[in-house]
C-alpha cells in the first residue's frame, strides 16, 4: 500500500501536471496565429483576450475595432491583396460587409483550429511530469524527496522557479509604436452626426491618427455601398422565399443551376433562397464563380459554400476560372469536381462534365496541356457515349462543348452558362435517334463582363431549377431577378418524356 507521502507526492504531480498542460495550453493559444485569404487579402488571424474584433488595415487606411461578448477576441492584420485603387479596395470591402457570413465562419474556423492544436499541446506537455513521476519508480522519488532539504535541492528549486521568469522577461520594453499613440474613436463621432450608420456598424471604432481625416471620403462612399448592398440582397432574398415556383412531386427532386457569379455574394443568399422555395436539394455550378481565377478571390468561394451547406454540390470550372485554385478550394470543402468521369448526380442519374478547356485542368486528359476546344468536346461525346448507362446530365461552363455529345444522342440534357444569356431548351435529335435538350443559364452574379461586384446586379441575374424524376431530367424553369428589382419567373418547361 502506497505510502501517504506518496500519494500526497502523486496527487502534486498530477495537479502540477494539469495545471502546466492548462497554462501551456493558454500560452500557445495566444501565441499561435494562422494564415488565411480573407476578404480578397492575404491575411494572419491571431486569438485574443481583449474582447474585440481588431481589423487592421495597413499603413494606407485606418484600422477598426469592434467589441465581442465570445470568451476570446481576435487580431485581423490583412497583408497583400489585388486592387487597381484605394477605392476600389474600399469598395469591395463594403460589398463583401454587407454579407459577412462566410467570412466570419473563415475566422471562427481557424480560432477553432488553434484552439484545439494548442490544447492539444498542452495535455502533452502536461503529461511529461506524470510520466516522468512514473518512470522514476518509487525508490528514486523517496531519493529526491529527500534531497529537497539540501543545500543542492533548495538551489535547484529556486532555479526551476526563476526558469519561467527567465522565459517570460517582463522586464523588456519595446518602443512605443505609432499605433500604440492613435487613440480608438466611435466610428460615429468620426464621421458626425449628420451621417447616420446602419445598425451593424454602430459599435464600430475607428483608431483616429493624422492620416485618418483623408480617409473619410472613402470611409462615407463604403458606408453608402455597404447600405445599398445590404438593404437590396436583404430585400429581394426576402421576396425570393416567397416567389410562386413549381413544387416537385415526392418522386421528384430538384437541383439549382447556377453560373458566372463572377465575385457576386450579395446574389448567393437570393439563389439560396430561390433553392428553398423550390425544393431543390442539389447545386450544380456551371463555372465562372471568380474573375481572374486567383487565391484573393477566395471570400467568393467561401460564400457560394456557406450558401448552399447540406446540398449535394457539383461544379466545373470557367474559363475565367484560371488556373486550379477555383477547384481544388472547393473540392477541398467537399463539393464534386467533374473530370471527364460520371459520377452519381442528383435524383441518382449519371452526371458528366468537364472543366473549360480555356483554363484549367480536363478530365481523365488532364495531365495533357494544349487541348483545343474541339479536341475537348470530342473527348467529352466518347466519354458519354461509352458510358454503359445514359448520362442523364453533361454539365460545361459552355453549352458548346457538349454539342456533339447531343449530336450523337449520348445525353439527356446539356446544362451550361458563359453567354450570361438565358437560352433553350432546345431540343436535339440525335445520330442514333434519342432525344437530348441543351439549356444556357444567365448570369447568376447578374455580371456585364468579368466581375459582378457591386451594390446591385449589372444586368438581369438568373438561376434556372431542373427537376429530375428516376434519375432523368424531366423539366426546367428560370428565374430572373432584373436590374431594377422585380422579378421574373420563367414557365416551367416539361421535356419530352415527361
Amino acid at each position: 500500500m502506497p505510502h501517504p507521502a506518496q500519494r500526497v507526492g502523486t496527487a502534486t504531480f498530477v495537479a502540477g501536471g494539469v495545471l502546466l498542460g492548462l497554462l501551456t495550453a493558454v500560452a500557445l493559444f495566444l501565441g499561435s496565429s494562422r494564415e488565411v485569404v480573407l476578404a480578397s487579402h492575404d491575411a494572419e488571424v491571431r486569438p485574443t483576450l481583449d474582447r474585440h474584433v481588431v481589423l487592421r488595415t495597413g499603413p494606407l487606411l485606418p484600422d477598426l475595432r469592434m467589441a465581442y461578448d465570445g470568451p476570446v477576441g481576435v487580431d485581423i492584420r490583412l497583408g497583400k491583396t489585388e486592387a487597381t485603387s484605394v477605392e476600389e479596395l474600399v469598395e469591395r470591402y463594403a460589398f463583401i460587409a454587407s454579407d459577412p457570413a462566410a467570412q466570419e465562419a473563415k475566422v471562427a474556423e481557424a480560432v477553432r483550429d488553434m484552439a484545439v492544436s494548442a490544447g492539444l499541446r498542452g495535455a502533452a506537455i502536461g503529461l511529461v511530469p506524470l510520466a516522468v513521476w512514473l518512470l522514476v519508480g518509487p525508490h528514486r522519488r523517496g531519493e529526491l524527496f529527500r534531497g529537497l532539504g539540501t543545500r543542492k535541492g533548495l538551489v535547484g528549486g529556486a532555479l526551476l522557479t526563476l526558469l519561467p521568469l527567465a522565459l517570460w522577461q517582463p522586464w523588456e520594453r519595446s518602443e512605443e509604436t505609432v499605433e500604440e499613440q492613435q487613440a480608438w474613436e466611435p466610428l460615429q463621432e468620426f464621421v458626425g452626426e449628420s451621417v447616420p450608420l446602419p445598425a451593424a456598424a454602430q459599435a464600430l471604432e475607428i483608431r483616429t491618427g493624422p492620416t485618418t481625416a483623408s480617409t473619410r471620403r472613402l470611409l462615407l462612399s463604403a458606408v453608402d455601398t455597404y447600405e445599398k448592398s445590404k438593404e437590396f440582397y436583404d430585400r429581394v432574398a426576402e421576396e425570393a422565399a416567397e416567389l410562386d415556383l413549381r413544387e416537385p412531386s415526392s418522386a421528384e427532386t430538384v437541383a439549382i443551376l447556377v453560373s458566372d457569379r463572377h465575385d457576386n455574394i450579395g446574389m448567393d443568399r437570393v439563389a439560396r433562397a430561390i433553392a428553398d422555395a423550390a425544393g431543390a436539394t442539389a447545386v450544380l455550378d456551371a463555372g465562372d464563380d471568380t474573375s481572374t481565377g486567383q487565391a484573393w478571390e477566395a471570400f467568393s468561394l467561401d460564400s457560394l459554400v456557406e450558401a448552399y451547406d447540406g446540398f449535394q454540390a457539383f461544379a466545373v470550372t470557367g474559363n475565367h476560372d484560371q488556373g486550379d485554385f477555383v477547384s481544388g478550394y472547393l473540392a477541398e470543402r467537399g463539393w464534386t469536381m467533374l473530370a471527364g468521369e460520371p459520377v452519381t448526380g442528383p435524383g441518382g442519374g449519371l452526371l458528366l462534365g468537364v472543366d473549360d478547356p480555356r483554363s484549367s485542368g480536363l478530365g481523365n486528359w488532364r495531365d495533357e496541356t494544349g487541348l483545343s476546344f474541339a479536341e475537348v468536346e470530342e473527348r467529352l461525346a466518347d466519354a458519354a457515349c461509352d458510358s454503359e448507362e445514359r448520362i442523364a446530365t453533361i454539365l460545361v461552363h459552355d453549352a458548346n462543348l457538349a454539342s456533339e455529345a447531343l449530336e450523337r444522342g449520348c445525353a439527356d440534357l446539356v446544362l451550361g452558362g458563359h453567354t450570361h444569356v438565358q437560352s433553350g431548351p432546345t431540343e436535339v435529335t440525335g445520330e442514333n435517334g434519342e432525344t437530348g435538350w441543351s439549356w444556357t443559364n444567365g448570369t447568376t452574379g447578374g455580371a456585364a463582363y468579368a466581375i459582378a461586384v457591386g451594390s446591385k446586379p449589372r444586368r438581369d441575374a438568373d438561376v434556372s431549377l431542373v427537376t429530375y424524376r428516376d434519375g432523368r431530367p424531366v423539366g426546367l424553369q428560370f428565374v430572373r431577378l432584373l436590374t431594377d428589382g422585380r422579378w421574373v419567373v420563367g414557365a416551367y418547361s416539361p421535356l419530352l418524356r415527361e
